[in-house]
């Protein structure tokens, strides 16, 4: 889980295709469009993911990931995937995190690894 993110992204339309995309299985939903900044959040929960061009204006909003399942997480890296994602490990056990961990790597567009996971 994390409080917030705010990040910089070189293409702010690849950036938002692959956020989109890999987030919503997960229940995020578009809330802000701005010229140089887009911002998700879990439907019916406070915060936001937000993404903004390079130099735009930093913004920071708490975020809370809502409750996941295994089938979220496989969609996540499905979806991220077709969205120009590239696969940095598929929906899976993680038993060498802990016995319960179920995760989905993706590298999002500027090359961040992005990580779902369950427990």
């Amino acid at each position: 889980m994390y409080d917030h993110i705010g990040l910089k992204v070189k293409n702010l339309d690849a950036s938002v295709r692959f956020y989109t995309a890999a987030l919503a299985p997960l229940g995020f939903r578009a809330v802000l469009a701005r010229r140089e900044r887009r911002g998700l959040r879990p439907q019916g929960r406070a915060g936001a993911l937000a993404a903004s061009a390079q130099g735009a204006e930093r913004f920071r909003r708490p975020c809370r990931l809502p409750r996941t399942d295994h089938g979220a997480i496989a969609k996540f890296h499905s979806e991220g995937l077709k969205a120009g994602g590239r696969d940095n490990g598929a929906a899976g056990p993680r038993a060498d995190y802990s016995p319960t961990y179920y995760a989905a790597f993706l590298i999002d567009p500027d090359g961040n690894n992005v990580e779902a996971v369950c427990t």
